[in-house]
């Protein structure tokens, strides 16, 4: 089993309102995505059920 806790990501998706997001995190341990958008300075997260749920991903 992997001792990694977190995976920097660099990978877009889509949410539900139709912004651009940018993932740069997995978060291992608590199950969610962090990502950053583009108008807000901090990172943002969501629990990978609901990042499934709602965002889908830009080739």
């Amino acid at each position: 089993m992997s001792n990694e806790k977190y995976k920097n990501l660099n990978r877009y998706f889509r949410d539900k309102r139709g912004r651009i997001v940018h993932v740069v995190e997995w978060d291992k341990p608590r199950q969610r995505v962090v990502f950053m958008l583009d108008d807000y300075e901090h990172p943002c997260f969501e629990p990978l059920e609901q990042f499934k749920k709602y965002y889908t991903e830009v080739k």
